[in-house]
């Protein structure tokens, strides 16, 4: 498979983990801690075999940098969370070393 379409789906239980950590108000709600373990032992699993076929640098940089866009973007929009526009350039910064790094960089040549 794809080691970007699985790194995806790293990002994506992260997202879900995270979020579910949130409502899980101190692991005193089952259901969200439940989450909580299933997003982040699932994002685990896939970020390991993505390590197969790319490097470890690239991996963990995206999966951490796109985690906190992500989580940002949930923050906004589910929890209402502020945002102002030195954040919003912050995250821009980080999609585009994102970019640079997988995109116009040799590092994720395999």
């Amino acid at each position: 498979m794809n080691p970007y379409v699985l790194l995806a789906g790293a990002i994506a239980s992260e997202l879900v983990g995270t979020t579910a950590l949130k409502l899980s108000a101190g692991f005193s709600k089952p259901v969200p801690s439940l989450g909580v373990v299933a997003g982040y032992g699932l994002a685990f699993y896939l970020v390991s075999l993505t390590l197969e076929e790319l490097p470890i640098g690239v991996v963990y940089g995206t999966w951490a940098a796109l985690g906190i866009v992500g989580v940002a973007a949930i923050g906004v929009v589910v929890f209402d969370e502020p945002v102002d526009l030195t954040g919003v350039v912050g995250l821009l910064l980080i999609l585009a070393g994102i970019y640079c790094v997988n995109v116009l960089s040799e590092m994720a040549a395999h």
